[in-house]
């Protein structure tokens, strides 16, 4: 039996500041991949870059990342 692909993903992203000892702060997050459940929670952003590239599985179809250069802003 073939796995089925997803063509389109959503994903819920929050993120705050954590109040730290001595005035610091520091930046957390939490991601959700909303079709399967899975959460992760996240103190930098190559954590939930990984997250998201596992779910969508870059490395094993044919779709292509976006290309930030190639998106126009809409008039």
């Amino acid at each position: 039996m073939n796995e089925q692909r997803h063509l389109t993903h959503l994903f819920m992203v929050r993120i705050w500041v954590e109040h730290l000892s001595d005035g610091r702060t520091e930046w957390r997050g939490k991601v959700q991949h909303v079709l399967s459940g899975e959460v992760r929670f996240f103190r930098d952003w190559q954590v939930l870059q990984q997250f998201i590239k596992a779910h969508l599985n870059l490395g094993t179809n044919d779709a292509q990342p976006i290309n930030q250069e190639e998106i126009s802003p809409s008039s």
